[in-house]
């Protein structure tokens, strides 16, 4: 989006997304929204959470999430979309 509209909500599907799920929300955030998002042809999301210090990563592919991979801890990883940086996972979380 090259221009970030001063309206309450957009129409346009973003590229990627990130969930950070909680005891409370994890069944909605994988359920409900993993299937909206496929629906809208997001084509990344990810799942965080914080409290078991997990990292998912998906990819859509046609109908589907195809899981690129799970990560956590002190890990530092690359994954889709931002393979082009390493990501540092232990300043993900709290201690």
């Amino acid at each position: 989006m090259a221009v970030i509209p001063d309206v309450a909500f957009v129409t346009i599907a973003p590229d990627w997304v990130c969930e950070v799920v909680s005891p409370s929300t994890v069944r909605h955030d994988r359920l409900r929204k993993l299937r909206i998002y496929a629906r809208e042809l997001v084509a990344y999301a990810w799942l965080v959470d914080p409290i078991a210090k997990v990292l998912e990563a998906y990819r859509l592919e046609g109908e589907r999430w195809l899981l690129l991979g799970t990560y956590g801890g002190d890990e530092q990883v690359r994954v889709e979309p931002f393979d082009a940086i390493e990501l540092e996972l232990a300043g993900w979380w709290s201690d």
